[in-house]
């Protein structure tokens, strides 16, 4: 009887670490479609989450683009020729899977650890954090492929950090134009007629911004699976995606945002802004327009820093509305380090595997590291946590309990 080859074992890991880095981008990610419409009470929070699995699970099937991008516009896995590099292709394709392993394990410990403080960090920049970080340790600078055939608009140059900077800007300018338009031409409306109709049109947008979120950040995983499939010859089209990999991501992420990441829900719905309806069917609508137009052209954009922006915009847009800048700063901050800290993590994890020898025992253990400091870090939410019952309590009451804590 002979064994499972490595190459086999460690690919079955990659699938299983990409879907649960899928699950965890999806409860990561609920707030950026419903936190406004949970705060507002325009949804309950059950009802919210629901609907926004459900359109998520949609989303994932309109599109490919941005899971093109993650399979060709990250690691350099051809020579200049055009020729598969034979350092990963080679053996089984395990030196590609040990670094998507890698990766993958950064992306995830950095999620469940903004998640455990409140902070809606960008699940893609960590797995783009935690992929550039492994490819460098285990290919060197050149592995990663920074730029596109000379151009400055592909790759991860153009398809990631540049995107990074400029949707929350976009985001925030048409939010804030969005939200002043909205209250001057509704201001001679009666309150109770203008708060029931704009509850209805952010029960829409939200929903949008939930389909659009579908298609940007499901395609991810598809990506990186997708990849390792090419490396080891189970898939050989790079500009398509196996069905079974769209299946399998899309109730991934359906399924985490129904479980509802409750402390990031709570601190873009509470602590940003005190949020209006008209404010938050503005936000989402920006939301929607800045995440739909970034997929279609296979930007791989975070979705979080779009919302986080629309949220901002709504409340500079609003005469009077007060803006937490102390929150708001905290938030820059950590999209600032998401990419560095992903990436030392994805470059650790590598170092760790390869000192192991590089093989099915070296990927077990990075598993198993990752299920520990998981565990670690959910323990210690349960200390303070956020559910449906308190996430939409006022600020000021729990914002340490909030900063760390919540599910």
């Amino acid at each position: 009887m002979s064994l499972v080859p490595a190459e086999t074992v460690i690919l079955g890991l990659v699938v299983v670490v990409a879907l649960a880095f899928d699950f965890t981008n999806g409860f990561h990610d609920t707030a950026n479609a419903m936190a406004t419409s949970i705060a507002t009470q325009a949804l309950r929070p059950r009802t919210a989450v629901l609907l926004s699995a459900v359109l998520n699970l949609v989303g994932a099937f309109l599109s490919i683009e941005v899971a093109l991008t993650v399979t060709n516009a990250v690691i350099n896995i051809q020579d200049s020729d055009g020729s598969p590099r034979p350092e990963l292709i080679g053996d089984g394709g395990v030196a590609l899977l040990l670094i998507l392993l890698a990766g993958l394990v950064g992306a995830i410990v950095w999620n469940v650890l903004t998640w455990l403080f409140g902070l809606p960090s960008s699940s893609s920049h960590a797995l783009f954090g935690g992929l550039i970080g492994a490819t460098v340790a285990g290919l060197g600078w050149s592995g990663v492929k920074w730029v596109g055939d000379g151009s400055t608009l592909d790759g991860v140059v153009g398809k990631v950090i540049l995107p990074a900077v400029m949707s929350p800007a976009i985001a925030l300018v048409v939010a804030t134009v969005g939200t002043w338009l909205v209250f001057r031409v509704t201001e001679g409306v009666a309150k109770k007629y203008r708060a029931a109709g704009f509850r209805w049109g952010q029960i829409g947008s939200a929903s949008l911004v939930s389909l659009a979120h579908g298609t940007n950040d499901a395609q991810k995983t598809m990506g990186i699976i997708t990849l390792a499939l090419l490396a080891t010859g189970h898939w050989t089209d790079t500009g398509s995606v196996p069905f079974w990999v769209k299946a399998s991501c899309a109730l991934a992420i359906a399924v985490g945002t129904y479980l509802g990441g409750w402390r990031i829900i709570r601190t873009l719905g509470q602590g940003l802004v005190k949020i209006s309806s008209p404010q938050g069917m503005a936000a989402e609508s920006a939301s929607a327009a800045v995440i739909l137009a970034a997929s279609h052209l296979g930007f791989a954009i975070s979705t979080t820093h779009v919302a986080t922006g629309s949220i901002l915009g709504s409340g500079v847009g609003k005469p009077g509305a007060e803006v937490r800048w102390s929150v708001a700063v905290r938030m820059v901050t950590a999209w600032l380090i998401t990419l560095p800290m992903a990436g030392m993590a994805g470059a650790l994890t590598w170092l760790l595997g390869h000192l192991l020898g590089g093989g099915a025992l070296a990927a077990a253990v990075m598993v198993l590291l990752l299920l520990l400091a998981v565990g670690v870090m959910y323990r210690r939410s349960r200390q303070a946590p956020v559910n449906p019952g308190n996430v939409n309590e006022e600020w000021a009451q729990t914002r340490s309990g909030t900063a760390g804590g919540g599910r």
